[in-house]
């Protein structure tokens, strides 16, 4: 399971007072919903353990829209990486790809991470994009390899 980051903008036509906010962020936490890691200003970002981020922004919207009474609008979701596999597959699954991930150590000690995936995969996706991608996340060497 990934940790996404998920924007929600509660007040998209900046109609909430600091006092009503401030009741919106209580009436979150109220619903047993995850509190934000940020409040700056309208737009809140919340950490949350997904396998689906469709489903957590969908829920966030929801509960941002019982709690302050106005129509939020999701923004943008990123990821946190931690370097895991699942890491891997989350990045791999962005671009709808699949793969076999396998570690090893260098001689210094540092993490290669092999990634297997299909050729036939690479055909609308670029190597070099998904390569880059998954180093990116996982601040590690990737190799990929073609069957």
């Amino acid at each position: 399971m990934r940790t996404a980051v998920v924007r929600i903008d509660v007040d998209p036509t900046r109609i909430l007072t600091p006092a009503r906010r401030a009741a919106g962020l209580r009436a979150l936490r109220a619903d047993a919903m995850p509190g934000p890691c940020a409040d700056p200003g309208a737009e809140l970002r919340f950490q949350v353990a997904t396998d689906d981020p469709a489903v957590a922004v969908r829920d966030l919207v929801d509960a941002c829209a019982r709690a302050f009474g106005t129509v939020p609008v999701p923004g943008a979701v990123t990821f946190v990486s931690r370097g895991t596999d699942d890491d891997v597959h989350g990045v791999l699954a962005g671009f709808g790809l699949t793969g076999k991930v396998c570690r090893a150590l260098d001689d210094a000690g540092f993490d290669i991470v092999t990634v297997t995936l299909r050729e036939d995969d690479l055909v609308r996706i670029p190597e070099s994009r998904v390569l880059t991608a998954l180093e990116a996340a996982l601040n590690a060497e990737v190799r990929l390899l073609l069957r």
